[in-house]
């Protein structure tokens, strides 16, 4: 079978979008399956709806990558988007061509550096892991390439104020996409302690400044990338072998922090694409903590001891569909400050993206480091819920019963504490120091565990047994859980 190229679907009579030819406008930190599903897959739509005209020029990040699959197919991947959208079950399928090429720096560092000299080039697009935008003061200007991005990145963009000097407009739309926070802000932040640490000149500090906007960006859709168990029978349908096939969710939200006129020159707006250019992240973010992040946390561990293995299969079981949704609909909606509508509309896409019947979420990786989630996500719904109404909300109080019961373990194994469901031994993975405080009360009471963890400010930034009857509410359920066992207990919870 041969590779996924120009000339194979020219041979197919391939009627789909394609731009073979374009100038490369785009600078893109990353290969992987998430920007190929996300980002390219939106420039792909840009070129096609709204007359963008970009291709992108990939630099793998690291030395081992795919650099040499995407050129051996021109540039060329598949994607599949799949899952539930206004309640119908979607598949759609679309050829990439908004790539040109990818070039690894750790083999030919000149053609990177020769990127710069592009007048058309205008935009970057990173997304080199969460700790990819850090800063490593061993990282030389003379090293070919620096290993730490933003390193990277600022040898680039002295290359370019080398060629262009004063020059308006060559300077750059630079959107970061890593999973932190103001991540543009932060990459700026570590630009600029390289240019300190590498004694680069006064001039180039100020072309910086003037003529390059860092967007920080919020970027959400779930990507499953390589579709192994499907492989054969999709190659076989194409009629074509492809390396780079990718999967994703139907579900997509880029949100950039930048300026308005970003909106017009970005024209994802114009292309009906979901990218919202706005002044703060913040809300969003907001939303799809509380509310997405909020109910998956909230649910995991009370449907794992109910005897569920698979997040999925939970929205088909009554008992923890209703709780998830007056956890949802009652407690965090109504206590999240933000439009009704926007609120509503994002939570029924919510409970689509988590029914996603292409994906198979298990809940044992999902619990990874709950403790910190549920500060994060469910702890501030309850606080917001209690300012606001005087009273305490009962499901996601529960969620934190389950909690106590998951992580109300026996002993520790290699690193873990193992628990039981039934007969079944699980694996509880958190922090260390986590660990070590629930091993230090695996012999408390009820009273005395539920006293011990909500008092631990160290885990909690708080004392939460001073958050109204939130302690004894959470007793009285995780005895509750212990009499007539977690599924019981949480239908209980709508009587």
């Amino acid at each position: 079978m041969k590779r996924l190229s120009y000339d194979v679907l020219e041979e197919q009579g391939y009627e789909g979008y394609l731009l073979k030819e374009g100038p490369e406008r785009v600078l893109q930190f990353g290969e992987g399956n998430f920007l190929r599903a996300f980002a390219d897959y939106f420039i792909d739509i840009a070129n096609e709806k709204a007359g963008f005209q970009g291709k992108v020029c990939i630099v793998q990040p690291i030395s081992n990558g795919l650099s040499d699959a995407v050129n051996e197919q021109e540039g060329l991947c598949t994607i599949y988007l799949r899952g539930y959208e206004n309640g119908e079950k979607v598949s759609r399928k679309r050829i990439i061509s908004s790539i040109n090429r990818a070039i690894n720096p750790y083999e030919d560092y000149r053609e990177f550096l020769k990127c710069a000299a592009n007048p058309d080039l205008r935009y970057m697009i990173s997304n080199t892991t969460e700790a990819g935008i850090s800063f490593d003061g061993t990282n030389k200007y003379e090293d070919t390439p620096p290993d730490n991005f933003p390193a990277k990145l600022t040898r680039f963009l002295h290359e370019r104020y080398l060629i262009f000097g004063e020059e308006k407009g060559k300077g750059f739309v630079i959107l970061s996409c890593e999973l932190i926070d103001h991540n543009g802000d932060e990459l700026k932040r570590c630009v600029k302690e390289y240019i300190k640490l590498w004694g680069l000149e006064e001039g180039f500090l100020s072309w910086l400044e003037r003529e390059n906007t860092f967007c920080s960006t919020m970027v959400d859709r779930i990507v499953t990338g390589y579709p192994a168990s499907e492989i054969s029978d999709l190659e076989k349908e194409n009629g074509y072998e492809d390396r780079l096939i990718d999967t994703g969710e139907i579900f997509a939200i880029w949100v950039i922090e930048g300026p308005e006129w970003l909106r017009e020159e970005l024209p994802f707006e114009k292309a009906g694409l979901p990218v919202i250019v706005c002044e703060d992240c913040s809300p969003y973010k907001n939303r799809k903590v509380r509310i997405l992040n909020g109910v998956q946390t909230g649910m995991v561990l009370a449907s794992y001891l109910s005897g569920y293995n698979i997040a999925r299969y939970c929205l088909d079981d009554p008992v923890i569909m209703g709780y998830m949704e007056r956890m949802v609909y009652e407690e965090i909606i109504p206590a999240l400050d933000l439009p009704e509508e926007e609120k509503l509309s994002f939570a029924k896409e919510t409970f689509e993206r988590l029914a996603n019947p292409f994906i198979d979420h298990k809940l044992l990786a999902i619990s990874l480091n709950t403790t910190s989630k549920w500060k994060a996500r469910d702890l501030p719904s309850v606080k917001s819920f209690y300012e606001k109404f005087g009273k305490l909300p009962s499901n996601l109080v529960f969620s934190f019963a389950a909690y106590l019961a998951f992580y109300h373990c026996s002993r520790l194994d290699d690193g873990h504490m193992v628990g039981l469901r039934g007969e079944e031994e699980y694996f509880v993975n958190d922090d260390r120091e986590v660990l070590e405080f629930f091993m230090e009360h695996k012999d408390d009471t009820v009273p005395q565990l539920v006293q011990a963890v909500c008092s631990n400010e160290k885990m909690w930034g708080e004392d939460l047994t001073k958050l109204g009857d939130f302690a004894l509410m959470a007793e009285v359920y995780l005895n509750r859980i212990y009499e007539v066992g977690m599924h019981a207990a949480m239908e209980m919870l709508s009587s």
